[in-house]
């Protein structure tokens, strides 16, 4: 069984979701993959049922009204708009944050769930999960996770240490490396 298969098993239908939305950004223009499936291109994968996106902000209402007209449910929230198809459990988190913009122009095209998308440049994944990382309003949880992928991206790539807080990295000097 391929991890495409698996995922698609576990997360009832989520790889054929994630194909689905590659396609309609595809036809809407550029576009990047920024969060946990992001950080999964360049370090041991994690499970996540999550897919963080940037489009070009003028490209998101056509995506919006897109998505909508293939069935999925889409909610707006302060600096995201989720789209999620029922019964698939992957949710879809298109960022509205204005700093993730730059990142599309430096994205290169990974494999993702069988796919060819385009994935932003790990320093900009590593720059994006300090931004999450440190936002206070979002939940623990999430922070924590943050947390995490900035640890495991840390653990692969030490020269990309340098710039990230000294919170996280004193964890990786601490002997258990």
């Amino acid at each position: 069984m391929t991890a495409e298969e698996i995922y698609e098993s576990v997360t009832n239908g989520g790889a054929s979701d994630f194909a689905q939305v590659a396609a309609v950004l595809d036809r809407h223009g550029a576009w990047c993959l920024i969060g946990g499936l992001a950080v999964n291109c360049f370090v041991e994968p994690v499970y996540t049922i999550d897919a963080d996106i940037v489009v070009v902000a003028q490209s998101l209402p056509a995506i919006r009204d897109e998505l909508t007209a293939a069935g999925f449910h889409l909610e707006q929230f302060a600096h995201s708009l989720n789209a999620k198809k029922a019964p698939g459990k992957l949710n879809i988190q298109f960022t509205q944050d204005e700093r993730y913009q730059s990142f599309i122009g430096r994205a290169k095209r990974q494999e993702v769930l069988g796919l060819s998308v385009p994935v932003a440049d790990l320093k900009d994944i590593v720059q994006g999960k300090m931004w999450a990382w440190s936002d206070q309003e979002r939940r623990l949880s999430k922070r924590k996770k943050d947390e995490l992928d900035l640890i495991r991206i840390a653990e692969a790539f030490p020269e990309l240490r340098e710039g990230m807080p000294r919170e996280i990295i004193s964890q990786l000097e601490g002997g258990n490396r």
